[in-house]
């Protein structure tokens, strides 16, 4: 049976993820569980999500990305970030993009670290040569 869609196009954060998330070499979208996801190999990130519990609560304008188990502690503290249903125990949270201030060099900054948790390796080399090209540009 297929999801429902979850989600509109004019959704609040969505184009801007969308331009963050395809600028990765190699990333694609991807509809699943009625929400856009973001891939290359795997998941790295997912726009909407929800906690999980007798008091859950939906959050459709967030993203849903892969930490380091350091950077998750970091972000513990901080209301824009939450538990997301599912993904939340092998190490995603979700930011929320109703919560302020919204910064979109941090989203960037969540996207790009996730997707380097979750990209093959040959891609994450080659993303970090590029890199190193440009930066020594300019």
């Amino acid at each position: 049976m297929a999801h429902p869609r979850m989600y509109s196009d004019d959704d609040l954060g969505l184009a801007e993820l969308r331009e963050i998330c395809l600028a990765l070499p190699e990333a694609i979208e991807k509809e699943s569980h009625g929400r856009p996801t973001f891939r290359t190999k795997k998941i790295f990130a997912v726009f909407g999500g929800m906690t999980k519990g007798s008091g859950s609560l939906n959050y459709p304008c967030s993203v849903i990305v892969k930490m380091p188990e350091a950077g998750i502690r970091v972000v513990e503290s901080d209301p824009r970030f939450y538990t997301p249903a599912y993904y939340g125990p092998w190490g995603w949270v979700g930011l929320d993009f109703t919560a302020e201030p919204l910064d979109w060099e941090l989203v960037r900054d969540l996207v790009t670290d996730s997707w380097r948790e979750t990209a093959p390796p040959r891609l994450v080399a080659r993303f970090d040569e590029a890199n190193a090209d440009q930066a020594d540009s300019d």
